[in-house]
């Protein structure tokens, strides 16, 4: 009886972020201003690394990587929230929808990795500075990017691949901005538990492990700037690692709350605001966390707008 009249869905209706017609236009022209500001911030970073030689070391390689991955993140999401703001036709197709979620959750795994990588680079800048030009060759650090972004195909491809497993059939709406996988798992008509088991358990060890690496890195940091002698050496260390430990803090903190907590916890109010901040702000922040009190990069800037 159950199989009888079921029509499977092909396509989606994301409701976005809200339903308010006097909001559409005023939240269209904030998040495009916020688009343009992330995609200068990054592609802008990428591109001063690219073209001043001084740049081109292991930091600042990691740092282009990390530029790229939320580039890709916002680009993921962002272009098409904003045409919903504008139109009334808010359908997205079943590919489209996987491809949505797959290209976020690759830069999504692919940013936990590249976390760790600048993580241990710090450490062996810090901890072991001359042994630092063999340990972190440029061989070797452009091998730890491509096996971050490997990771990352690789976890979100696992996810996409089981969706295709789940049938539609209940509503095509899909309360949200964008398609995010908890979401499309609340209006399947198969059975969704072995989805969320894995989405949880590779998302709790992903998130735990690289976690852990990085603070494993970041103590053996403390410990060694606390035997520096020179106050200035200690503050210079602390200042190459604030920005990445502000980077992580704001990662890790919203990914956790957004798949690691409570299933009881989740309101889509709440859901909405920590996807949000990870998909939108937290790309948009980054270049400039990383950029800001950076003496070389803000000196390669100045350079090129005095050219």
């Amino acid at each position: 009886m159950a199989e009888e009249n079921k029509t499977l869905v092909a396509e989606f209706v994301l409701t976005g972020l809200t339903d308010l017609q006097g909001l559409q236009v005023p939240l269209f022209l904030v998040f495009l201003v916020i688009y343009l500001t992330t995609m200068v911030g990054n592609l802008g970073l990428i591109f001063l690394i690219w073209k001043h030689p001084h740049l081109h070391t292991p930091m600042y390689l990691f740092l282009s990587g990390l530029a790229f991955a939320d580039a890709c993140t916002s680009s993921s999401v962002t272009p098409r929230m904003l045409t919903h703001f504008l139109s009334k036709n808010h359908v997205i197709s079943l590919f489209d929808c996987m491809a949505q979620f797959y290209i976020f959750g690759s830069s999504a795994t692919t940013e936990c990795f590249l976390l760790v990588v600048m993580a241990y680079d710090r450490y062996i800048a810090i901890c072991n500075p001359l042994l630092y030009p063999v340990l972190m060759s440029r061989n070797l650090c452009t091998q730890f990017i491509g096996v971050s972004y490997f990771m990352g195909f690789l976890h979100s491809a696992i996810h996409v691949g089981l969706l295709f497993r789940l049938t539609f059939c209940r509503s095509n709406e899909i309360h949200y901005f964008y398609c995010e996988i908890l979401q499309l798992f609340k209006i399947s008509c198969t059975d969704p538990t072995v989805n969320i088991l894995l989405v949880l358990i590779f998302s709790a060890f992903i998130q735990v492990f690289t976690f852990m690496a990085i603070m494993v890195s970041y103590i053996r940091i403390l410990f060694a700037i606390m035997k520096k002698k020179s106050e200035k050496g200690r503050s210079k260390a602390f200042s190459t690692c604030s920005a990445h430990l502000l980077s992580v803090s704001l990662f890790y903190g919203t990914l956790f709350f957004m798949y690691v907590r409570p299933g009881s916890d989740h309101t889509d109010d709440h859901d909405k605001m920590y996807s949000l901040f990870y998909t939108i702000i937290i790309p948009l922040l980054n270049p400039f966390i990383y950029s800001l009190r950076n003496k070389e990069v803000i000196g390669a800037l100045r350079r090129i707008m005095k050219k």
